[in-house]
């Protein structure tokens, strides 16, 4: 894992769908998000971004295991676009955000995650909205030990 730093993330506009589920849920959901983008002919200005909006761990675990878990993916994109059924045009909003990067499975970030927790809590910030995941490689073209995946928490 690389350091953890604050940066300003600026806001996006993004096509994303939104969903109760399980975070499993996110492997089948992106694919659609980005053929979405490419059925409206506009250009993915980068990864995928996971939003997490269960705000603690625990909220994570129980709502995974009953499949009520809030789950949302994007995609920027160049331009906006007309919503579709499921998946929509809208603006992701940016800010102060708490950054760092895990690498190897996404299965195994609980510690990155644990890191960041206490990062946030020995520099008294707070955490206050739905934090981020962006997958900056594709599983299925690099080992699993050497999938990078950032977090961003956003913090005041």
């Amino acid at each position: 894992m690389d350091g953890i730093d604050v940066v300003e993330v600026g806001p996006q506009v993004v096509v994303g769908m939104r969903k109760r589920g399980k975070y499993g849920d996110i492997a089948t959901m992106i694919p659609k998000v980005c053929q979405f983008a490419v059925e409206k002919g506009v250009q993915i200005q980068g990864p995928p971004v996971f939003v997490c909006h269960e705000m603690s761990q625990e909220e994570v675990m129980k709502a995974d295991k009953e499949a009520s878990a809030d789950v949302e993916v994007a995609v920027a994109v160049s331009a906006k676009v007309e919503d579709g059924a499921e998946v929509k045009c809208y603006e992701l909003p940016g800010g102060k955000m708490a950054k760092t990067v895990h690498k190897g499975p996404y299965e195994e970030c609980g510690p990155t995650y644990e890191e960041l927790f206490a990062w946030v809590r020995q520099n008294r910030k707070r955490i206050v909205g739905p934090m981020r995941e962006i997958y900056l490689n594709d599983p299925n073209e690099v080992p699993k030990e050497e999938i990078l995946t950032e977090i961003y928490a956003p913090v005041e």
